[in-house]
């Protein structure tokens, strides 16, 4: 009876051990054949795939364009004369009213001082003018003088108040041109030029500077004739701009010229840009895009849409394997070189591109990493080394 006891135990064990060791094998053949599995697949780099996102599409005419202020004033010499002195720099902010120049009044000071005596005397001759006129006038009326002489001396009077008048309007013309020998600011906003230094001899309508109001800036560019209908003012506009590769800007469309080029057939438009920052400056180029129509979508890129056949055709990757899906194209980005998927694909989904495309449906395939590229190169250039016989 005890031997029959441990021999059954001897048996469990048995069984136990038989049971692990068809366990192993099993794990084992089934790690062989994923690996087996893994090797059959096909390797597909990363730049053959994408992944459809969920986010926002816009789609409308493309413009571009060089940016220029909103506001800018050309300040130029209004009058002969050196320049005595230079208050402001290029890039240099100046507010409204601000000193920028000076030019020598030594000869206006003398014009000024001459039309105030002219404008003295006239004002005594006007006056007594009109004191003779005021007596004649008595002594008309009392019949002392004829008519004549009341004529006479109203003529007088009126000539003395023409030549005052004159005097003055050459005075004020002259405290002018005195005020002009003091170049000023005609807002606030940045000195962007400065053609004169002191010491220059300057002529009416000679430059002197520029002013920028930097607060604002301005985008002139084009659309076809043929889009006019997506465009209209207060239409948003995101563009980028020259020297900002990574960041996006807003605007609104403020004017659309009601006539089109002849030559061209493109209807002039002007986008108003908000510039709070001061980043932008004039003379950058922009491009970008009139947002005529936005919503959330799931987009891929344009190439990633197989749009040879009769209805477009994507390629998805699940499970490592490939499937064809037939898709439903939406908005079109020409900007950004994207297109929305109304069904199909969902967000999250890998697709290939390019060459990959080409890889036939039910094939299973394998993303590798640059790693794996590089490994891959690396090994196949390798050489045995020939081994040295003694």
């Amino acid at each position: 009876m005890r031997y029959s006891i441990i021999s059954g135990g001897l048996l469990s064990r048995a069984v136990a051990g038989l049971t692990l060791v068809w366990m192993m094998a099993c794990a084992r053949g089934n790690a062989a054949e994923q690996d087996t599995l893994a090797l059959d697949a096909m390797s597909v780099g990363p730049e053959n795939i994408v992944v459809a996102t969920q986010t926002m599409l816009a789609t409308g005419p493309i413009i571009s364009g060089s940016l220029a202020p909103t506001r800018e004033a050309a300040i130029r010499a209004e009058l002969s004369g050196p320049v005595l002195s230079v208050h402001a720099e290029e890039g240099q902010p100046v507010g409204a009213g601000a000193l920028l120049a000076r030019i020598d009044d030594t000869a206006i000071r003398v014009q000024v001082q001459s039309a105030r005596s002219a404008v003295a005397s006239a004002r005594v001759n006007s006056a007594n003018a009109a004191r003779e006129l005021e007596r004649t006038s008595t002594l008309v009326s009392a019949g002392a003088l004829a008519e004549r002489d009341l004529e006479a001396s109203r003529t007088t009077s009126e000539s003395a108040q023409a030549q005052l008048a004159s005097a003055e309007a050459q005075l004020a013309a002259a405290e002018q041109q005195l005020r002009n020998t003091r170049v000023t600011a005609p807002f606030a906003g940045v000195v962007s030029a400065r053609p004169v230094n002191a010491g220059d001899v300057v002529t009416p309508g000679t430059e002197l500077f520029t002013i920028v109001a930097p607060g604002g800036m301005r985008l002139e560019a084009a659309v076809p004739a043929a889009r006019l209908g997506e465009v209209s003012v207060g239409s948003p506009v995101t563009f980028s701009v020259a020297g900002y590769p990574s960041r996006s800007f807003k605007g609104t469309v403020r004017r659309v010229n009601p006539t089109a080029d002849p030559s061209t057939r493109q209807v002039r438009i002007q986008v108003a840009i908000p510039n709070s920052e001061g980043r932008l400056v004039g003379g950058l180029f922009a491009e970008g895009r009139v947002a005529s129509e936005e919503h959330e979508a799931v987009v891929v890129p344009l190439n990633a849409v197989d749009r040879r056949g009769i209805s477009p055709l994507a390629y998805r990757v699940r499970n490592g394997e490939v499937e064809r899906v037939d898709v439903q194209l939406g908005m079109l980005d020409e900007a950004t070189e994207r297109v929305e998927l109304l069904g199909g694909i969902a967000a999250g989904d890998t697709l290939l591109v390019g060459a990959a495309q080409g890889i036939s449906p039910g094939t299973l395939v394998r993303v590798s990493t640059p790693r794996d590229h590089a490994s891959a190169q690396s090994t196949s250039t390798e050489r045995p080394k020939p081994s040295r016989q003694r």
